[in-house]
């Protein structure tokens, strides 16, 4: 199913979900204007008087340790429960703790999912759970009732088959569009290559572990985890120490507690010499690239805040970061270029890297190396200390108007074991930090000979590139997932091209004769568009088609080509197209029942690029560009002939977009094997999945159907 069909679901989708924003650089923030006339920093205000608020902590005979933070601004409160124990390890149901998490507010032994939210909304209050707790606020008045139902939802929770289903189906879906999103990929291999996957961060959900996860399962890990003595209790608002006790007391004092099992794992490393590890995007203009590794720096580390602050003067958020003026400023390879050095109570994490253009790619990799290596070699300049402290010291300060903020500087206090004037005395130590301190730092944490190089792109332009990046110049491939691809002796069988590639696939779907055969096709699909359900219908005939796609009875989009017009039209709106109309080809391309049988001839070339593993299927990799010199990647399973994969892009520049097709689940109609499954990723921020449901063959089309009025 041609890309053609979804280009009116996606403006429906963008225009009801979307906002006007302004630029936005690579993590998201609002890029900061610069004034063009000033040739240097401005100098150093004062830095602001901080009043940090206090809190109080008490512990219940079940183990529950209490933490309250008072701030009566606002007559509201809310409650955390955060739980106290290590990341565990959830082996071949990766993911499970979040759906068990989840699953908490699905419903109670005496509350339906639909009673609690209804509850919940009347009083005009939030509650949510996780795999590490569970959150509620309200207004204060409201708070008695609040802490029924959360309290409620925290022992009687039932877990209903039908929210565990419900939530594995959304789980799936949302996975699925993961594989079409560059960060993501990025994200899962970096962990496992910073972890391992025998450690709790290492760990990958993936629609695997998606399908082996249990009910069970999630009901063990409540059972075991959820308990006093494993747990925190956060009050923050519009409450006294006295009012906080009591309804500690009343509302968790019978909360059992129990035995919680300790947990083992080895601590990562960082790799032993530099190592480039790819995964293949095709039709990426652009790459995802990460130079990251393992550090030990733990929460409250006496090098945590010179840590932070070297980070700020490398590109940890300030415009002004080395990264951001080397990579965007100077070099203009991108619009963000970013760092991060972050403390974990069992294994930190650096990490640089930046969305750049394919052809400047290894160029970007080398600027981040050199920036890494300069940091190691030049001490920094005290006006560069300085800038970075003063946006410490603002960011700081401004964090301190959340009351919220205050109770995790409470938690981390406690879970941590941080000194007890840790974050009273924050400003003061970061004052502190010298030049001399920032070199030191950079030596302990700044590793580039030790470094793991992710890129996520397209591997025909870029990766033979990064391999001088590598200590032994070869290249480690993954899928989306972090999965080993071995691209080792991928030698094609003798005798096989992009045209045998494609005569096998004509065979495999039925014959040359059955194929050619195929004059007229009718074929219903439903799919699913934001929860509500699409039918699509569409109508191929020679040198004829149409298509219209209904939500709820309305017709949300139609096209139509017959002879030399066509029509694009939905909600009222109609465009009759002539043969010299941009948009008329691709239009007229729809009728082609089996597009294959036009690649010999009309202009076409096929590229047989080599073998890939395609979700644990063995395929030919084959680029196929039309008489217009557009191109599509198309992969055919190496076992059965059968197109499973087709890879295309829509637009050009920035606003380019990728579009991955998964073809799945043929079936034997009439004489001709077709697809009842198609899958579109990319074309939407959710993937789009379609279900064929009727398929018409050579059966006669009312002319009426190709009428353009």
């Amino acid at each position: 199913m041609n890309k053609l069909i979804f280009s009116f679901i996606v403006v429906i989708t963008f225009t009801q979900c979307s906002k006007k924003t302004t630029g936005t650089i690579a993590d998201g923030s609002k890029p900061k204007m610069e004034h063009a006339w000033r040739s240097s920093a401005p100098s150093a205000a004062p830095a602001r008087a901080i009043e940090l608020g206090n809190y109080e902590f008490f512990k219940l005979p079940s183990g529950l340790n209490v933490i309250v933070v008072e701030n009566h601004k606002l007559p509201m409160v809310s409650y955390q429960v955060s739980l106290a124990n290590d990341p565990i390890k959830e082996g071949d149901m990766a993911g499970y703790v979040s759906i068990a998490g989840d699953m908490l507010t699905k419903g109670t032994k005496t509350r339906s999912k639909a009673q609690i939210d209804a509850e919940i909304d009347f009083i005009g209050a939030n509650l949510s759970s996780s795999g590490s707790g569970m959150f509620a606020s309200s207004l204060k008045k409201h708070s008695p009732k609040l802490l029924e139902l959360f309290t409620d939802v925290l022992y009687n929770p039932v877990f209903p088959k039908e929210e565990f289903d419900k939530i594995k189906s959304q789980t799936l879906s949302a996975l699925a569009g993961s594989k079409a999103d560059p960060n993501a990929m990025a994200t899962n291999v970096s962990n496992i290559l910073l972890y391992g996957k025998d450690h709790p961060y290492g760990e990958i959900q993936t629609e695997k572990t998606v399908n082996n996860t249990t009910l069970e399962k999630c009901m063990e890990y409540y059972n075991t985890y959820f308990k006093p003595n494993n747990a925190y209790l956060v009050i923050v608002g519009d409450i006294t120490l006295m009012e906080a006790k009591a309804q500690a007391e009343k509302y968790f004092g019978k909360w059992k507690g129990g035995q919680i099992p300790p947990v083992q794992y080895s601590t990562p490393k960082e790799p032993k010499d530099t190592r480039v590890s790819f995964v293949n995007k095709d039709g990426a203009v652009q790459s995802v690239v990460k130079v990251t590794y393992p550090i030990e720096l733990t929460p409250g580390s006496p090098d945590e805040i010179a840590g932070d602050l070297m980070n700020s003067i490398l590109g940890g958020g300030i415009f002004l970061g080395r990264l951001m003026q080397n990579l965007r400023e100077d070099k203009a390879y991108t619009y963000g270029a970013r760092s991060s050095l972050n403390s974990d109570e069992l294994i930190g994490s650096f990490s640089a890297g930046a969305s750049v253009r394919n052809a400047v790619t290894d160029s970007s990799v080398h600027e981040i190396f050199f920036e890494l290596n300069r940091l190691l070699k030049e001490p920094v300049s005290e006006d560069d200390l300085r800038l970075v402290k003063n946006s410490e010291i603002g960011g700081f300060a401004r964090s301190l108007e959340e009351p919220q903020t205050i109770a995790r500087f409470a938690l981390n206090t406690f879970k941590y074991n941080l000194p007890a004037d840790y974050y009273k005395t924050y400003l003061s130590k970061l004052e502190t930090v010298t030049v001399a301190d920032i070199q030191r730092v950079s030596k302990k944490f700044i590793r580039p000979e030790n470094a793991h190089i992710v890129v996520v792109g397209s591997k025909d332009e870029v990766a033979d590139k990064l391999k001088r990046f590598d200590a032994d110049g070869k290249i480690d491939y993954y899928d989306a997932f972090g999965e080993v691809l071995n691209y080792d002796n991928v030698a094609l069988p003798a005798g096989v091209t992009g045209k045998t590639v494609v005569e096998d696939y004509i065979q495999a779907i039925g014959g040359n004769t059955a194929v050619k055969g195929l004059k007229s096709l009718k074929t219903m699909a439903t799919m699913n568009i934001m929860g509500q359900e699409a039918n699509v219908t569409t109508y191929q005939d020679v040198g004829k088609y149409a298509m219209s796609m209904e939500v709820q009875g309305m017709k949300m989009q139609e096209q139509i080509l017959n002879g030399d017009k066509a029509m694009m039209g939905g909600m009222g709106q109609k465009k009759v197209l002539t043969s010299a109309d941009e948009g008329f080809k691709d239009i007229k391309k729809q009728a082609r029942i089996i597009n294959q049988l036009d690649y010999f001839s009309n202009g076409y070339k096929l590229d047989l690029k080599g073998t890939e593993d395609i979700d644990g299927v063995k395929a030919y990799k084959l680029v196929v560009t039309d008489e217009d010199g557009k191109s599509v990647t198309e992969y055919y399973s190496m076992k059965d002939n059968l197109l499973i994969r087709s890879v295309s892009t829509d637009g050009e520049g920035e606003k380019m977009t990728i579009i991955t097709t998964e073809v799945r689940d043929y079936r034997d109609t009439n004489g001709v094997k077709l697809p009842y499954s198609i899958t579109i990723l990319g074309a939407a921020p959710f993937p789009l999945e379609m279900k064929m449901t009727t398929y018409e063959v050579n059966k006669a089309i009312d002319p009426k159907v190709f009428t353009i009025e």
